[in-house]
């Protein structure tokens, strides 16, 4: 095969990965694939149409961000969260994104302003609609963007990282119905944010994700077999 093919080929290969890994992880931070869920490798390679391989090496990605655990002989499962693992990510999630608050307030635009209020609008309308698990990634998504906003790529991947836990934390723990984050409180901060009220908004942001932590309710689920079929359909 000439170079210039095998580039390709291992582009393809690449590009392929990374939209599985990609849906395997939407599908874990919309709920659509639950905590303890069942990760089955000859499923999924079937569902997606590769090798048993190139599962096992995306499940091992997903490891590595504590959003599947494997486990010998068992296999890979959706991580369950344990009630102080889910204490320790909104200790963190408070020291990280009220910290990235005075840097986000000097930095942020009209044109950044615009954009958050998008946000905010879209996950609104998903709850209102009845569409939680689109919810829960506009929500996450929203708590992202604002970090990626500070200007700090390290903190704001970490950020990403710790809002895909988030969402594992609110479908073991969190109350049917309900995204986790308050989508007002949404309009809220970004209104402070508009108005350059550094200190308000910092101390909004740390009630907002202490009032998330306060309405989860510690309740152990059974584990599930999920019908990977139907949720990677199409």
């Amino acid at each position: 095969m000439p170079k210039a093919s095998k580039t390709d080929s291992k582009r393809r290969g690449a590009e392929r990965d990374d939209a599985i890994y990609r849906a395997i992880a939407d599908a874990v931070v919309e709920h659509r694939l639950k905590p303890g869920a069942r990760l089955r490798e000859d499923a999924l390679a079937e569902v997606f149409g590769v090798s048993r391989t190139g599962i096992r090496k995306i499940l091992q990605r997903l490891a590595l961000e504590q959003l599947v655990t494997l486990t010998p002989r068992r296999g890979a499962s959706v991580t369950r969260p344990t009630a102080a693992e889910a204490r320790e990510v909104f200790e963190a999630r408070r020291m990280v994104e009220c910290g990235l608050i005075p840097e986000v307030v000097r930095r942020v635009t009209k044109g950044d302003i615009d954009e958050l209020r998008e946000l905010t609008r879209r996950e609104v309308e998903a709850l209102n609609s009845g569409e939680q698990s689109a919810a829960i990634k506009i929500s996450a998504a929203f708590h992202e963007r604002l970090a990626q906003l500070s200007g700090n790529s390290t903190l704001a991947e970490f950020v990403a990282r710790l809002c895909s836990r988030s969402s594992l934390i609110l479908a073991v723990y969190g109350n049917s119905g309900h995204a986790g984050c308050e989508s007002h409180d949404h309009y809220e901060l970004v209104q402070l944010l508009e108005e350059g009220a550094g200190e308000r908004a910092r101390a909004f942001m740390e009630k907002h994700l202490s009032a998330v932590e306060s309405s989860l309710s510690i309740v152990e689920g059974a584990d599930e077999v999920p019908d990977l079929y139907s949720i990677f359909a199409g």
